[in-house]
């Protein structure tokens, strides 16, 4: 696939692209270099913050610390021991 610089110095995605990516009109799109590479990622921080307080503790739990000790036997920020 190409894509061609315009003008401006905008570029056009091809449709199979933005298609596999669930890309649509607003989507935030990090971009870096890497070498002589651009390295494009979709910016998932916009859908994070529209699921975040959605979902709910298992029941028991007074917290997420307490949640993920009961499952993993720590929690983040925890002494190692």
């Amino acid at each position: 696939m190409e894509a061609t610089v315009a003008e401006r110095g905008q570029i056009t995605l091809p449709k199979a692209v933005r298609d596999a990516l669930g890309l649509t009109k607003g989507t935030t799109l990090k971009v870096e270099l890497e070498g002589g590479r651009i390295i494009l990622r979709k910016d998932v921080s916009e859908a994070l913050r529209k699921v975040r307080g959605r979902f709910r503790l298992a029941e028991g739990h007074a917290s997420t610390d307490e949640a993920m000790r009961a499952i993993r036997g720590r929690a983040p920020g925890d002494p190692l021991e």
